[in-house]
């Protein structure tokens, strides 16, 4: 006799859940006047200061398909959301897309990886027509414990017109996209494990360094030693007592010319490797960026 399983059965039994990535976080607490200035410099076009329903305020440099976030507080706010400033300054969210935040709950539970629930909450957004609506989002974490110096979440975009808009796109320095998300750690594999265990063994693939890479849409997660990342971006941040911590970000480009033009202008030194164009971690908020065309 067939055994016959219910949807709520088949749906456990069957990942769904496609690595993504949404959006990178740049944790700057208190220095966002300073955060903004120097990712300007930097040949990013950022969004206006929007201030979050739960406390934070950020920056955005809207791309095609992702995007990067300066985020931080103002000063009367300094005390809410305390549990994202202690977590060191740089490089410590990776976000990935979904439209169902319940649904990844669920698998997350399923795979006992979960952090809390899923999360609603909303930004009101200046628009060039003087409007102001609220651009609103689901959030749902993996475990705090599997995720060292920062945070890995899913975010669903309730409002995603409001986010990916055209005169937000253009940037000084042609980039079109993140393409990379770095992650340095003496254990690749072992630190990519939870993306195994969320993704399933077959969304990682293993490079020729010892890295172990997802790719993410436009963008690919990569794990690689710290020693391969300072090799490719210089001096990088070292996570406390030898944790993986988040290093640096890719970026595609219409043209390393505009990059080069952007840093000549915003007066930031830069290194041309083989592969493009490097901005050391200390001349962007303790991030190694990394541009090509």
């Amino acid at each position: 006799m067939t055994e016959i399983s219910t949807p709520e059965q088949a749906a456990a039994t069957k990942t769904a859940i496609t690595p993504r990535l949404d959006h990178a976080v740049i944790n700057v607490a208190g220095l966002l006047d300073h955060a903004q200035q120097q990712f300007r410099r930097l040949g990013f076009q950022l969004t206006p200061r929007g201030h979050h329903s739960l406390g934070s305020s950020n920056h955005l440099a809207i791309f095609g398909e992702n995007y990067l976030e300066l985020l931080g507080y103002e000063a009367a706010n300094e005390h809410t959301r305390k549990d994202l400033w202690l977590a060191p300054l740089g490089l410590t969210g990776l976000v990935w897309k979904t439209q169902d935040a319940s649904a990844v709950f669920q698998h997350l539970q399923q795979q006992n990886i979960a952090g809390s629930a899923p999360a609603d909450f909303f930004r009101p957004v200046q628009l060039n027509d003087g409007s102001e609506p609220n651009a609103r989002f689901r959030t749902v974490p993996l475990s705090a414990e599997r995720v060292a110096n920062g945070r890995s979440f899913f975010c669903q975009h309730l409002t995603p017109e409001l986010v990916w808009r055209t005169e937000w796109q253009r940037h000084p320095n042609g980039v079109s996209n993140i393409t990379g998300f770095v992650i340095a750690t003496n254990a690749p594999q072992e630190t990519a494990s939870v993306y195994a265990e969320l993704f399933g063994e077959s969304a990682l693939s293993h490079g020729p360094h010892g890295e172990v890479e997802i790719k993410a849409g436009r963008a690919t997660v990569r794990f690689i030693t710290p020693e391969r990342a300072t090799a490719l971006f210089g001096k990088i941040p070292e996570g406390e007592n030898g944790t993986a911590r988040m290093v640096a970000l890719e970026f595609a480009t219409a043209s390393l010319d505009l990059v080069r033009q952007s840093l000549k202008v915003g007066e930031i030194a830069f290194s041309d490797t083989p592969e493009g164009v490097v901005v050391r971690a200390e001349d962007a908020l303790g991030v190694a960026l990394s541009f090509r065309d």
